[in-house]
């Protein structure tokens, strides 16, 4: 379907598109293609979405100095311990991170992406972010700021739980 033309099943009356759904439709049709890009990255990287996130998380936190463990991957990833186990066996087992012990504490362990997880991450992603940040460096500084302000006002949209808007 032409995001631009219809309306789809939940923004009302088919017909044209007003300013506001036409925006709705374009978010969704930019999710759609993340999602397909995501899922063509985590096939061409032989993995899931959780061990993507995992790496993702870790890549970050090992750039910025923060240790990991894996009861921080347990709650950033929202899954059990035991979860985090399985996740993070199948990391080693593929060689994408190391347990560490903890510089300062002996009885914990760090959990620390590879120098080839890093590299295979940029290579898989690195065109992709490229483009994206090609079409972001288009715009100019006042429609950054309104975009900006716009994607972090939707994120809160979504954060809302029902409870805290009662419906009349």
């Amino acid at each position: 379907m032409d995001s631009a033309t219809g309306s789809g099943y939940w923004y009302g009356p088919d017909g044209p598109l007003g300013t506001p759904t036409a925006v709705l439709h374009a978010l969704r049709d930019y999710r759609s293609a993340e999602v397909a890009t995501r899922r063509s990255t985590r096939d061409s990287m032989g993995m899931g979405e959780t061990d993507l996130l995992a790496l993702r998380y870790l890549l970050r936190a090992q750039a910025s100095g923060e240790r990991v463990g894996p009861k921080d991957l347990s709650r950033i990833l929202g899954i059990t311990t035991a979860s985090t186990t399985s996740l993070i066996d199948r990391l080693v087992g593929s060689g994408h991170v190391r347990r560490e012990p903890h510089p300062t504490d002996r009885r914990s362990l760090v959990i620390v992406p590879t120098a080839v997880t890093d590299a295979e991450v940029r290579a898989t992603l690195g065109a992709m972010h490229g483009r994206m940040l090609s079409v972001a460096e288009q715009l100019s500084a006042e429609e950054s700021r309104i975009i900006v302000g716009f994607l972090r006002r939707m994120a809160e949209a979504l954060e809302q739980r029902p409870e805290d808007h009662p419906q009349p």
